[in-house]
Protein backbone atom coordinates (compact mmCIF):
# COMPACT_ATOMS: atom_id res chain seq x y z
CA UNK A 1 0.00 0.00 0.00
CA UNK A 2 1.60 2.99 -1.07
CA UNK A 3 1.68 5.76 1.90
CA UNK A 4 -0.77 9.26 1.53
CA UNK A 5 0.60 12.08 2.77
CA UNK A 6 -2.84 14.13 3.07
CA UNK A 7 -2.64 17.81 1.94
CA UNK A 8 -5.87 18.76 2.95
CA UNK A 9 -6.66 17.54 6.99
CA UNK A 10 -8.68 20.12 8.88
CA UNK A 11 -9.06 20.17 12.48
CA UNK A 12 -11.84 21.58 14.31
CA UNK A 13 -11.48 22.34 18.08
CA UNK A 14 -14.13 24.22 19.60
CA UNK A 15 -12.53 25.60 22.22
CA UNK A 16 -9.69 27.34 20.27
CA UNK A 17 -11.61 29.08 17.63
CA UNK A 18 -14.99 29.70 16.04
CA UNK A 19 -16.04 28.39 12.94
CA UNK A 20 -19.40 30.48 12.00
CA UNK A 21 -19.68 28.93 9.07
CA UNK A 22 -20.32 25.31 10.00
CA UNK A 23 -23.37 26.77 11.21
CA UNK A 24 -26.55 25.29 9.19
CA UNK A 25 -24.02 22.04 7.93
CA UNK A 26 -25.49 19.53 10.00
CA UNK A 27 -22.60 17.10 9.50
CA UNK A 28 -20.48 19.39 10.88
CA UNK A 29 -22.42 22.47 13.53
CA UNK A 30 -21.51 22.32 17.01
CA UNK A 31 -18.98 18.95 16.66
CA UNK A 32 -15.37 18.69 17.34
CA UNK A 33 -12.90 17.43 14.97
CA UNK A 34 -9.55 16.31 16.52
CA UNK A 35 -6.31 15.14 15.97
CA UNK A 36 -6.93 12.25 17.71
CA UNK A 37 -10.70 11.72 16.19
CA UNK A 38 -8.57 11.33 12.86
CA UNK A 39 -5.71 9.63 14.24
CA UNK A 40 -9.03 7.09 14.99
CA UNK A 41 -10.60 6.98 11.26
CA UNK A 42 -7.18 6.67 9.70
CA UNK A 43 -5.91 3.99 11.63
CA UNK A 44 -4.62 1.16 9.25
CA UNK A 45 -5.57 3.30 6.01
CA UNK A 46 -1.97 4.15 5.04
CA UNK A 47 -1.64 7.47 5.79
CA UNK A 48 2.21 8.85 6.26
CA UNK A 49 1.48 12.10 7.38
CA UNK A 50 -0.50 15.14 7.02
CA UNK A 51 -0.70 19.03 6.11
CA UNK A 52 -2.85 21.03 8.72
CA UNK A 53 -5.06 23.08 6.16
CA UNK A 54 -6.40 25.95 7.94
CA UNK A 55 -9.98 26.27 8.47
CA UNK A 56 -11.88 29.02 7.76
CA UNK A 57 -11.89 30.42 11.61
CA UNK A 58 -13.46 33.16 12.52
CA UNK A 59 -11.72 36.24 11.88
CA UNK A 60 -10.05 36.93 15.22
CA UNK A 61 -9.18 33.57 15.88
CA UNK A 62 -6.74 33.07 13.14
CA UNK A 63 -3.46 33.19 15.52
CA UNK A 64 -5.08 30.74 17.83
CA UNK A 65 -5.51 28.16 15.44
CA UNK A 66 -2.06 28.70 13.99
CA UNK A 67 -0.57 28.26 17.74
CA UNK A 68 -2.69 25.68 18.54
CA UNK A 69 -1.75 23.16 15.84
CA UNK A 70 1.53 24.21 15.56
CA UNK A 71 1.82 22.81 18.90
CA UNK A 72 0.42 19.63 17.68
CA UNK A 73 2.87 19.76 15.20
CA UNK A 74 5.88 19.41 17.59
CA UNK A 75 5.13 15.67 18.34
CA UNK A 76 6.59 13.58 15.47
CA UNK A 77 4.02 10.80 16.74
CA UNK A 78 0.80 13.21 15.16
CA UNK A 79 2.24 12.63 11.92
CA UNK A 80 1.87 16.77 10.95
CA UNK A 81 4.75 17.77 8.43
CA UNK A 82 3.08 21.16 8.00
CA UNK A 83 1.05 24.03 7.86
CA UNK A 84 -0.90 25.25 5.51
CA UNK A 85 -1.91 28.80 7.09
CA UNK A 86 -4.54 31.57 7.12
CA UNK A 87 -3.41 34.46 5.01
CA UNK A 88 -5.21 37.54 4.12
CA UNK A 89 -3.22 39.09 0.84
CA UNK A 90 -5.84 41.72 0.20
CA UNK A 91 -4.13 43.33 3.07
CA UNK A 92 -0.29 44.67 3.05
CA UNK A 93 -0.94 45.47 6.67
CA UNK A 94 1.24 43.03 8.67
CA UNK A 95 1.40 40.73 5.59
CA UNK A 96 5.33 40.32 5.46
CA UNK A 97 5.83 39.53 9.20
CA UNK A 98 2.98 36.85 8.82
CA UNK A 99 4.85 34.81 6.64
CA UNK A 100 7.75 35.01 8.95
CA UNK A 101 5.63 34.80 11.81
CA UNK A 102 3.59 31.34 9.77
CA UNK A 103 7.14 30.13 8.90
CA UNK A 104 8.34 29.79 12.49
CA UNK A 105 5.35 28.01 13.60
CA UNK A 106 5.71 25.58 10.57
CA UNK A 107 3.94 26.63 7.91
CA UNK A 108 4.79 25.54 4.71
CA UNK A 109 2.28 27.77 2.39
CA UNK A 110 -1.42 29.76 3.06
CA UNK A 111 -4.66 29.58 1.95
CA UNK A 112 -7.46 32.50 1.64
CA UNK A 113 -10.89 31.28 0.91
CA UNK A 114 -12.04 33.08 -2.85
CA UNK A 115 -15.06 32.15 -2.84
CA UNK A 116 -16.54 34.00 -0.16
CA UNK A 117 -15.32 37.17 -1.12
CA UNK A 118 -15.77 39.36 -4.19
CA UNK A 119 -14.27 38.07 -7.34
CA UNK A 120 -12.18 41.21 -7.55
CA UNK A 121 -10.08 40.78 -4.83
CA UNK A 122 -7.90 37.94 -6.67
CA UNK A 123 -7.11 40.59 -9.22
CA UNK A 124 -6.25 43.69 -7.34
CA UNK A 125 -2.75 44.77 -7.21
CA UNK A 126 -2.60 44.52 -3.57
CA UNK A 127 -3.19 40.77 -3.79
CA UNK A 128 -1.37 39.65 -6.11
CA UNK A 129 1.69 41.48 -4.65
CA UNK A 130 1.67 39.39 -1.73
CA UNK A 131 1.06 36.13 -3.63
CA UNK A 132 4.13 36.89 -5.12
CA UNK A 133 5.41 37.19 -1.86
CA UNK A 134 4.59 33.82 -1.07
CA UNK A 135 6.03 32.59 -3.90
CA UNK A 136 9.50 34.52 -3.06
CA UNK A 137 10.02 33.00 0.51
CA UNK A 138 9.64 29.35 -0.93
CA UNK A 139 6.07 28.78 -0.11
CA UNK A 140 2.69 27.99 -1.79
CA UNK A 141 -0.60 29.31 -1.96
CA UNK A 142 -3.98 26.76 -2.21
CA UNK A 143 -6.34 28.51 -4.67
CA UNK A 144 -9.89 27.99 -3.37
CA UNK A 145 -12.02 28.89 -5.90
CA UNK A 146 -15.66 27.34 -7.30
CA UNK A 147 -15.98 26.14 -10.78
CA UNK A 148 -17.10 29.64 -12.10
CA UNK A 149 -14.54 30.99 -10.96
CA UNK A 150 -11.41 29.24 -12.76
CA UNK A 151 -11.09 32.11 -15.81
CA UNK A 152 -9.42 33.84 -12.27
CA UNK A 153 -7.45 31.33 -11.02
CA UNK A 154 -6.23 31.14 -15.08
CA UNK A 155 -5.38 35.14 -14.61
CA UNK A 156 -4.01 34.56 -10.56
CA UNK A 157 -1.62 32.02 -11.95
CA UNK A 158 -0.29 34.39 -15.10
CA UNK A 159 0.23 36.88 -12.63
CA UNK A 160 1.81 35.13 -9.90
CA UNK A 161 4.06 32.78 -12.67
CA UNK A 162 6.57 32.38 -10.13
CA UNK A 163 4.75 30.89 -7.15
CA UNK A 164 3.64 27.48 -6.91
CA UNK A 165 -0.44 27.25 -6.85
CA UNK A 166 -2.57 24.52 -5.73
CA UNK A 167 -6.08 24.40 -6.75
CA UNK A 168 -7.86 23.11 -4.24
CA UNK A 169 -10.76 20.16 -4.76
CA UNK A 170 -10.24 19.82 -8.63
CA UNK A 171 -11.48 23.52 -9.15
CA UNK A 172 -14.96 22.46 -7.10
CA UNK A 173 -16.98 20.65 -10.35
CA UNK A 174 -21.18 20.65 -9.59
CA UNK A 175 -20.81 17.03 -9.91
CA UNK A 176 -24.47 16.67 -8.87
CA UNK A 177 -25.67 18.72 -11.81
CA UNK A 178 -23.29 16.79 -14.68
CA UNK A 179 -21.30 20.28 -14.71
CA UNK A 180 -18.77 19.07 -17.10
CA UNK A 181 -19.03 22.05 -18.75
CA UNK A 182 -17.55 24.64 -19.38
CA UNK A 183 -15.57 23.27 -16.20
CA UNK A 184 -13.08 20.58 -18.43
CA UNK A 185 -12.24 23.39 -20.58
CA UNK A 186 -11.31 26.13 -17.84
CA UNK A 187 -9.44 22.67 -15.97
CA UNK A 188 -7.60 22.66 -19.59
CA UNK A 189 -6.74 26.16 -19.14
CA UNK A 190 -5.41 25.92 -15.63
CA UNK A 191 -3.07 22.80 -16.62
CA UNK A 192 -1.49 24.80 -19.30
CA UNK A 193 -0.02 27.18 -16.16
CA UNK A 194 2.70 25.02 -15.09
CA UNK A 195 3.30 26.81 -11.92
CA UNK A 196 -0.57 25.44 -10.73
CA UNK A 197 -0.63 21.77 -9.47
CA UNK A 198 -4.30 19.85 -8.70
CA UNK A 199 -5.66 18.95 -5.72
CA UNK A 200 -7.62 15.53 -6.07
CA UNK A 201 -9.31 16.56 -2.35
CA UNK A 202 -13.20 17.60 -2.06
CA UNK A 203 -15.25 15.89 -5.18
CA UNK A 204 -17.09 13.57 -2.41
CA UNK A 205 -19.10 16.14 -1.08
CA UNK A 206 -19.85 17.45 -4.78
CA UNK A 207 -21.88 14.86 -5.38
CA UNK A 208 -25.81 14.18 -4.64
CA UNK A 209 -27.19 13.35 -2.12
CA UNK A 210 -26.35 9.48 -1.73
CA UNK A 211 -24.71 9.29 -4.56
CA UNK A 212 -21.16 9.77 -3.75
CA UNK A 213 -19.07 7.09 -5.27
CA UNK A 214 -16.04 6.42 -7.46
CA UNK A 215 -18.35 5.84 -10.84
CA UNK A 216 -19.90 9.26 -9.89
CA UNK A 217 -16.74 11.49 -9.68
CA UNK A 218 -14.55 9.17 -12.15
CA UNK A 219 -15.43 11.57 -15.31
CA UNK A 220 -14.07 14.16 -13.27
CA UNK A 221 -10.33 12.74 -11.93
CA UNK A 222 -9.74 10.98 -15.67
CA UNK A 223 -10.23 15.08 -16.65
CA UNK A 224 -7.76 15.97 -14.04
CA UNK A 225 -5.72 13.27 -14.66
CA UNK A 226 -5.94 13.75 -18.56
CA UNK A 227 -4.73 18.08 -18.13
CA UNK A 228 -2.75 17.90 -15.21
CA UNK A 229 -0.98 14.65 -14.73
CA UNK A 230 -0.30 12.58 -12.02
CA UNK A 231 3.25 14.54 -11.25
CA UNK A 232 1.13 17.42 -10.68
CA UNK A 233 -1.85 16.64 -8.51
CA UNK A 234 -1.35 16.23 -4.80
CA UNK A 235 -4.12 14.28 -2.93
CA UNK A 236 -6.37 15.55 0.40
CA UNK A 237 -9.12 14.06 2.26
CA UNK A 238 -10.46 17.33 3.88
CA UNK A 239 -11.50 16.00 6.59
CA UNK A 240 -13.77 16.86 8.13
CA UNK A 241 -15.88 18.16 5.19
CA UNK A 242 -15.52 15.26 3.31
CA UNK A 243 -18.64 13.89 5.94
CA UNK A 244 -20.94 15.92 3.44
CA UNK A 245 -20.42 13.18 0.67
CA UNK A 246 -19.93 9.81 2.54
CA UNK A 247 -16.96 10.47 5.04
CA UNK A 248 -13.61 9.70 4.78
CA UNK A 249 -13.58 5.58 5.17
CA UNK A 250 -15.33 5.73 1.72
CA UNK A 251 -13.70 8.83 0.16
CA UNK A 252 -10.42 6.62 1.50
CA UNK A 253 -11.52 3.77 -0.46
CA UNK A 254 -12.44 5.72 -3.81
CA UNK A 255 -8.94 6.83 -3.50
CA UNK A 256 -7.48 3.75 -3.56
CA UNK A 257 -9.50 2.66 -6.38
CA UNK A 258 -8.34 5.95 -8.65
CA UNK A 259 -4.58 4.50 -7.43
CA UNK A 260 -5.08 1.03 -8.58
CA UNK A 261 -6.07 2.30 -11.80
CA UNK A 262 -2.94 3.45 -12.36
CA UNK A 263 0.94 2.54 -13.51
CA UNK A 264 2.98 2.18 -9.44
CA UNK A 265 4.96 5.99 -10.48
CA UNK A 266 1.79 7.55 -11.16
CA UNK A 267 0.04 6.81 -8.14
CA UNK A 268 2.98 7.09 -5.73
CA UNK A 269 3.04 11.21 -7.77
CA UNK A 270 -0.26 11.60 -6.57
CA UNK A 271 -0.33 9.38 -3.06
CA UNK A 272 3.06 11.62 -1.89
CA UNK A 273 5.28 12.51 -4.46
CA UNK A 274 3.85 15.58 -5.95
CA UNK A 275 3.43 16.55 -2.10
CA UNK A 276 6.81 15.92 -1.12
CA UNK A 277 7.89 18.21 -4.18
CA UNK A 278 5.67 20.99 -3.88
CA UNK A 279 5.36 21.57 -0.06
CA UNK A 280 9.16 21.10 0.28
CA UNK A 281 8.48 18.14 2.83
CA UNK A 282 11.15 15.44 4.36
CA UNK A 283 10.49 12.35 2.60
Amino acid sequence: MIGLIDTHQHLIYPEVAGYGWTQGIPALEGQAFRLDDYKALTEGAGIAGTLFMETAVDEGDIGAETEHVARLAKDPANGIKGLIATARPETDEGFAAWIETARGMGAVGFRRILHVVDDEMSTTDTFRANIRRIGAADMTFDMCFLARQLPLAVELADACDKTRLVLDHCGVPDIAGGGLDPWRAHMSELAARPNVVCKLSGLMAYCAPGEASHEAVKPYVDHVLEVFGPKRMVWGSDWPVVNMGGGLGDWLAVTRQILDGLGEDEARAIAQGTAIEVFRLDA
